[in-house]
This record gives C-alpha cells, sequence and structure tokens, in this order.
C-alpha cells in the first residue's frame, strides 16, 4: 500500500468516526471538521457562536495545524480565552482541502 493509500484511508477513518460522534454518519465536510478543531482549540464549548465568530474559529484552527509546519507561531490568549497567532512565513498556494488530495490534508491528520 502506498503513502497516498494509506493517508486516504487514515483520513475515511477520521471522516467516519468524527461523522458519527457529529452528525448521525452524515459525512462532515473538511470545513466543518476544521470548525470542530477551532472550537476544541478554543475550549469553550457548549456555547452558540456568531457568523463572524465562526470564521475566527476557523482561523484558530488553520493557524494550530499549520504551526508545527512553521507557518505560524502562537503568541497569546486574550482576556476574552481566544488565542492570536503570527504568520511567520508566507504560506504556498494550496489547492483546496475541498479536494481529495491527501497531501493537503496531512497536517489534519496529526489532530486525531
Amino acid at each position: 500500500m502506498t503513502e497516498h493509500d494509506l493517508l486516504k484511508a487514515r483520513w475515511d477513518e477520521i471522516v467516519k468516526r468524527l461523522s458519527d460522534t457529529f452528525s448521525e454518519g452524515e459525512p462532515l465536510q473538511v470545513d466543518t471538521i476544521i470548525y470542530l478543531i477551532g472550537v476544541q482549540e478554543l475550549g469553550q464549548l457548549g456555547r452558540t457562536y456568531q457568523k463572524d465568530e465562526k470564521v475566527d474559529l476557523m482561523h484558530i484552527a488553520i493557524c494550530k495545524l499549520l504551526e508545527p509546519f512553521g507557518y505560524y507561531s502562537y503568541e497569546f490568549t486574550d482576556p476574552d480565552g481566544w488565542p492570536h497567532y503570527r504568520l511567520v512565513q508566507e504560506l504556498p498556494p494550496l489547492k483546496t482541502w475541498r479536494t481529495d488530495d491527501t497531501d493537503e490534508k496531512k497536517p489534519l491528520y496529526n489532530t486525531f
């Protein structure tokens, strides 16, 4: 089995597990998984978020996912509990995570 096949199988396993937990088995989209990572990182579970906060949650998740690769660096947590990150280096052109490109999803694998 190739590395691509192994990563694809791992991704499918992650999606199934999260989908079973959060959507009664309906497959979750990558955007939703990134949102869930943001909620987890913020640690303020059980509350309702406004639209702009949902975008901020996705940003938190992206920063957290790309921090180990040297793209972002954690700076501080504000008084409301929201973490802030600094862009360390320019992001390379990325395809969309909505595609089946397993390499682009590698940061997500380490989270689950």
